[in-house]
């Protein structure tokens, strides 16, 4: 089926754009960019993967959260400026609501100790999984060693040196641009 046969058939209106993006929305705080890939590619067919890719090449030049940018191209593509409105809208309504939940929540019952302790616990948590996540990244990149000492060096330079983020990928940047260039000009 031709990209404009699947668009035509699949042309969501602003109802379909808010609780779309509504669905990425609430799978998840953070990095939802696969869920929206998910909705978007393979669930309600409203892009292909190509169209997809390219979008998010876009999103990714913006200023912004890549996400958020991709919920606007997409509610422009299909609906206008009204869509470029719904479909963010939709992305951030209800993390929006959950987030003000649990300040409530935490204003009224936050100083109780059994919900220090859970706070502890869900930090912990957090902490579990961005190490898991670490370490399934040194996994996919064990058949690129090069990659291994630019880790310890930006691990080394933010956690144990306390270097300024910016200037560290800075200095990361022309490092690896100066191996790249000394490689590629050397074959």
């Amino acid at each position: 089926m031709s990209d404009k046969a699947r668009e035509s058939q699949s042309r969501p209106d602003l109802r379909a754009l808010f609780l779309g993006f509504s669905s990425v929305g609430l799978s998840g705080f953070g990095g939802v960019l696969p869920f929206a890939r998910r909705m978007l590619v393979e669930e309600r067919q409203w892009m292909s993967a190509d169209e997809f890719n390219t979008q998010l090449g876009l999103c990714q030049f913006l200023p912004g959260p890549n996400v958020i940018n991709l919920a606007v191209i997409v509610g422009k593509r299909y609906q206008g400026l009204a869509g470029a409105i719904a479909a963010p809208v939709g992305l951030l309504a209800g993390p929006f609501l959950v987030v003000l939940m649990l300040a409530l929540l935490y204003d009224a019952y936050g100083s109780l100790p059994a919900v220090q302790g859970m706070l502890r616990g869900i930090a912990a948590v957090g902490c579990g999984l961005l190490f898991a996540m670490a370490w399934r990244m040194v996994l996919a990149i064990k058949d690129k060693p090069a990659f291994l000492p630019f880790t310890v060096l930006v691990v080394a330079a933010i956690a144990w040196l306390r270097w300024p983020m910016p200037l560290v990928m800075l200095g990361g940047l022309l490092l690896s641009g100066g191996i790249a260039y000394w490689k590629l000009g050397r074959k």
